[in-house]
């Protein structure tokens, strides 16, 4: 199925920067934050990247695209239902416990945790990170050009504005589907205006 999906999105057009895995271990254990995410679309091409890098990737989304018939295949594929309506759902521990039970596994989140425009991330991914002591890896999704891929990797460093704004920096520079989704600006660029 995985091959399939693969296929499906190259045959759309994409193409994919994924690096050699024995050159960049940590993407087989991290968390990834893809942005911008302002489409569905970002789901099928992201998962394409993650289903041809090798990983294993438990992909966080919300729970209302779980039912009878897509509930199988949506696991299969590595799709982790999250009720984003209840404020206590302890997500932070439950994607925390899964990086810790598993050294071969990566949690992948989009920042923004919806496809509306925000004016900043949401913190539970980077929470996850500096809970499970791992690197957040950094991928993105160029629609201008058809482009995806893997970016930088960064460590959190505990000061979480910083670290913030170089992936904001880093995200900036690639086109979403839908641009009007897309409205967290670096604070460099904000204090220009």
């Amino acid at each position: 199925m995985r091959k399939i999906w693969i296929l499906l999105v190259k045959l759309c057009g994409w193409n994919f920067e994924i690096p050699d895995l024995k050159d960049r271990p940590e993407l087989r254990h991290c968390v990834v934050a893809v942005a911008p995410h302002t489409a569905f679309a970002d789901y099928i091409v992201g998962a394409a990247v993650l289903f041809t890098a090798g990983v294993r990737p438990k992909i966080l989304v919300k729970k209302e695209f779980f039912n009878f018939f897509t509930r199988r295949l949506l696991l299969h594929l590595g799709l982790v239902p999250v009720d984003r309506g209840n404020r206590h759902n302890d997500l932070v521990e439950k994607a925390v416990e899964m990086l810790k039970s598993d050294d071969n596994v990566c949690i992948v989140i989009t920042p923004e945790a919806t496809r509306k425009p925000v004016k900043r991330f949401k913190r539970g991914f980077y929470e996850i990170a500096t809970k499970a002591g791992v690197p957040i890896a950094l991928g993105f999704m160029d629609f201008k050009r058809k482009h995806a891929g893997y970016g930088p990797t960064i460590q959190p460093t505990g000061d979480y504005d910083a670290d913030v704004e170089r992936m904001i920096e880093f995200f900036n520079q690639f086109p979403p589907k839908h641009p009007e989704g897309w409205a967290i600006r670096p604070r460099k660029q904000d204090n220009n205006d």
